[in-house]
């Protein structure tokens, strides 16, 4: 009897696991959770770095934009524009030979690759992209990171980051404004899109047939009118504390001052990381350049009343609520 305890004992007692391997948590492959953790552990993945990729994950940062320069156009580039470029800085001294190579933000790139060194080097960073760590920021400079060290002519694959890894943040020069060009269709793509042919062409043909068109609205930040069948829309990213901006858009409304001229309506609006978007209806003949007049008055009523905040009224409170039922969350 006291052998057969002993026995169920011992078959009871773990086996003690080998130490892990001080392998980079980013180049762990992900696999099963009862799997043999790919490190070398021994332990299983969910109690290894699985467990660090799901902590990671957890670990969701609702601006991951804040900080940077055009902090709204990052926004309105990841999740409202169908395809735009903008012209990235890094820091100085990131590059290991020492020189700084081109590096432009794309809205998308084929095959939704994080990233792409082109033959001459020079990179292209994909904005709309899955986010696999909780931080888009980290996402995008881990693609960035990798495209520094891709031989030239090659994309760069997805893969989850290394927990506490950079973030773009501390990748980029904050001192270099963010410039975006809109653009009619994704001929970025290429070096020279009129030699496109076969697949490529085709592919090229498509991604074009479903771009929505959409342009910048001049003089305002991070403004961006699109077109549609039924009607045209303007979509404004803005910075201002959510609550506060709810407030005075309702203020607005209520008083019959939150459109942009006859035949306009606020509709709603978008929440995306972490900022508020709204939206106005706008009639098909409102082109981008017919928003900047009235857009820009709007500003100033919304300047106004955000610098004199004052407690709703029953009418403003039924407006604000109507707002936020018809906010929608984006990313």
């Amino acid at each position: 009897m006291a052998k057969k305890a002993a026995d169920k004992a011992s078959q009871r007692k773990p086996a003690a696991a080998p130490q892990a391997t001080a392998a980079d948590p980013g180049s762990i492959p992900v696999v099963g959770a009862r799997e043999p953790c790919p490190c070398g552990s021994g332990r299983r993945y969910k109690a290894c770095h699985g467990r660090e990729a799901a902590h990671a994950v957890q670990q969701l940062v609702q601006r991951p934009f804040e900080g940077l320069p055009g902090e709204a156009d990052w926004v309105a580039l990841r999740e409202l524009v169908p395809a735009a470029t903008a012209p990235l800085t890094l820091r100085q001294g990131l590059a290991a030979d020492g020189e700084v190579p081109s590096v432009t933000l794309a809205t998308v790139l084929p095959m939704a690759w994080p990233a792409l060194r082109r033959a001459d080097g020079a990179i292209l960073l994909g904005l709309q992209t899955q986010s696999s760590s909780g931080d888009v920021s980290r996402d995008l400079a881990d693609a960035l990171e990798q495209a520094l060290a891709t031989e030239p002519g090659n994309p760069v694959p997805p893969r989850r980051p290394a927990p506490g890894g950079p973030r773009l943040q501390d990748l980029l020069d904050l001192s270099a404004p963010l410039e975006p060009t809109v653009h009619s269709g994704f001929e970025f793509w290429l070096e020279d899109s009129e030699a496109a042919t076969g697949e490529v062409a085709a592919s090229l043909e498509r991604a074009n047939a479903a771009v929505i068109p959409t342009e910048q609205v001049h003089g305002l930040d991070s403004a961006y009118w699109c077109g549609t069948p039924e009607k045209n829309h303007l979509r404004w990213v803005m910075t201002h504390p959510e609550e506060e901006l709810l407030d005075a858009l309702a203020r607005l409304a209520s008083a019959g001052e939150a459109s942009l001229g006859e035949g306009t309506r606020l509709v709603g609006s978008f929440r995306a990381h972490g900022l508020t978007v709204p939206v106005w209806d706008l009639p098909l003949e409102m082109s981008a350049a017919d928003c900047e007049k009235p857009a820009a008055a709007f500003a100033e009523r919304l300047a106004a009343v955000l610098a004199a905040p004052e407690p709703l009224t029953p009418e403003q409170r039924r407006t604000r609520a109507g707002l936020v039922n018809r906010q929608i969350t984006l990313g």
